[in-house]
């Protein structure tokens, strides 16, 4: 096990109030365009999941050949849950678990995919986002509802898909991985631009709405 890997971007044993201000503070450093090794040859999907009554958080990841989608590696931890359960401050009950499941990955993805949003958040600081600034790390959110902003209908067809607008800022995509099937909902977490997001988003996908990435760390979560 590797221990400290990552640096640490603030403490997590806050309010609710303290969280919301962290959102604030560090939401001018996420990274919208992509800075990302010249080739991508490892994916990961990261899930969280609850336990005992939501007193044990579960996080799960589970890192791909890209662009086999051939399982790598894959790993789960429990851990005491230490937040609330509050709407838009979600990463602060979920990231502790993933910090310490990222510990025990050997060779470390390109980019994580996440099982929920990036800067499509009112504070434009979600799941995704929050935790690639804490792994320092590319990520994408592709989030299997809206959390906010509208859009126009999709077209039914597999890989159309139609801007996420709030106001007039273009906050993500959505996404239809299947056709016929309710899109995706795919945004910037960190050091990855909305096109590139897009696009690993959709080359991960394969029967299934979910990306393969997100579909192997639920189903290591759920175990």
């Amino acid at each position: 096990m590797l221990v400290n890997r990552f640096s640490k971007l603030h403490d997590w044993d806050v309010s609710p109030a303290q969280a919301i201000a962290l959102q604030e503070r560090f939401r001018p450093r996420v990274i919208r365009e992509d800075v990302l090794p010249p080739v991508v040859r490892r994916v990961a999907g990261i899930d969280i999941g609850f336990e005992d009554g939501g007193r044990t958080t579960k996080a799960a990841v589970a890192v791909l050949a890209f662009p086999s989608l051939e399982l790598c590696e894959r790993h789960t931890v429990r851990i005491p849950t230490t937040f609330p359960y509050v709407p838009g401050l979600l990463s602060f009950r979920e990231i502790p678990a993933a910090l310490r499941v990222m510990e025990l990955v050997e060779n470390l993805p390109d980019v994580i995919i996440c099982d929920g949003q990036g800067i499509a958040h009112a504070r434009r600081m979600g799941l995704a986002s929050h935790l690639g600034l804490a792994l320092d790390m590319p990520t994408i959110g592709a989030a299997k509802s809206r959390l906010t902003g509208t859009h126009r209908a999709v077209p039914k067809q597999k890989g159309c898909s139609v801007p996420l607008m709030d106001g007039d800022e273009q906050i993500g995509v959505v996404l239809r991985t299947r056709t016929d099937v309710k899109p995706m909902y795919v945004s910037i977490g960190h050091k990855v631009s909305l096109q590139t997001a897009r696009d690993l988003v959709m080359q991960c996908v394969t029967r299934y709405r979910l990306p393969e990435t997100t579909r192997m760390a639920h189903r290591l979560c759920s175990a």
